[in-house]
């Protein structure tokens, strides 16, 4: 099934590969972004309809419905509000496909992404969709993620698939957490710490695999809630040992049983426990098969983080990521202090 497709937020890491991918498949797809700037650059035989507008003004996306279209795709919608907004266009949308988060989920104690610094939670292995998630609100996105989903669920008059992802990569990201990996063979770093031996594993999914499932999704209009991910997790250790191979370094590692107390070594992926999920219902209600794996799309990754760095503080290309990352990420000083120490004191033992 094929036929009219309004993606929101057309133009970020999701948005640009979900335009092209539905595009290539037959879509007549409108773009829609806040600004013409971002919207530049859809190339012509695609046939992209460009819309640019502010999605919080009243009636803009209305307006940019028109009579209505057959899939209605949202990769950023975030809170109550968000999912009010697209009910409320529901008399001119066939159906909807918008990306939730593993983040609304919580543990069998209640333990989720938001209680992490109290405790871990611990997640079943792998997580299914029908595992619990936390309770609504402002508070946070995964609240908001949460709020989203209900508001969309509980209404029923809008065939809506929400899409769980896990930790998103790939070109465009306003989080690439490969950044700490490839800054550290940029700079010549030559020994690395990982925290829980290297063994953490936290799911991810490129975009392009995201992209793919918005288009499985669209095709097979339904209400339904699905894990997104790539269909292996590697390792922390894993990661790292890739970023190297395609930057062509090697790397001594020194495997910790935690984390030190100041933090340092501490990954975008170091978490005690795994997050690994169930991709079983994408794969029977869909027919998801990945578009691409981890190490099949780092290399273009690794290209486009040091293309986005050039000339400029990697702080001011990444804001986001610089506020997810400990201040000692990249404290080579504090680091070779703290290593000097455990060495000695392995030397004694």
């Amino acid at each position: 099934m094929t036929g009219t497709a309004v993606v929101v937020a057309a133009t970020g890491q999701i948005g640009r590969v979900t335009v092209r991918r539905l595009a290539e498949d037959g879509w007549q797809v409108t773009a829609v972004s806040r600004t013409a700037e971002s919207g530049a650059g859809w190339p012509a035989g695609l046939g992209v309809r460009q819309v640019h507008l502010d999605r919080n003004e009243p009636g803009e996306l209305a307006a940019a419905l028109g009579s209505g279209c057959d899939v209605l795709v949202d990769v950023v919608a975030t809170g109550d509000a968000d999912a009010r907004q697209l009910l409320g266009l529901a008399d001119r949308i066939g159906s909807a496909v918008v990306i939730s988060s593993v983040n609304v989920y919580v543990d069998q104690a209640g333990r989720g992404f938001d209680t992490q610094r109290s405790g871990f939670p611990a997640y079943p292995l792998p997580i299914g969709e029908d595992q619990p998630t936390c309770q609504p609100g402002d508070a946070s996105n995964a609240t908001r993620k949460a709020a989203l989903e209900r508001t969309l669920l509980a209404d029923g008059t809008l065939p809506v698939t929400l899409l769980r992802a896990g930790a998103i990569y790939g070109p465009g990201s306003p989080l690439p957490r490969e950044w700490f990996f490839v800054k550290r063979a940029l700079d010549g770093r030559r020994v690395r710490l990982l925290p829980y031996r290297g063994e953490s594993r936290f799911h991810p999914v490129a975009s392009a695999n995201l992209a793919e499932l918005i288009r499985l999704a669209a095709a097979k209009p339904g209400t339904r809630v699905v894990n997104a991910g790539d269909p292996v997790v590697p390792t922390v250790r894993e990661i790292a040992a890739m970023v190297d191979a395609v930057v062509g370094r090697e790397t001594e590692e020194v495997l910790l049983d935690g984390i030190p107390e100041d933090g340092l070594g501490g990954t975008p992926w170091s978490v005690p426990l795994p997050i690994v999920l169930d991709l079983g219902r994408a794969e029977r209600e869909l027919g998801y098969v990945a578009a691409t794996g981890y190490a099949e799309s780092l290399p273009g990754t690794v290209e486009w983080l040091v293309r986005a760095t050039e000339g400029r503080r990697w702080q001011d290309a990444f804001p986001l990521l610089a506020q997810v990352l400990s201040p000692l990420a990249f404290d080579y000083d504090a680091e070779d202090r703290w290593l000097a120490g455990y060495r000695r004191a392995a030397s004694r033992t």
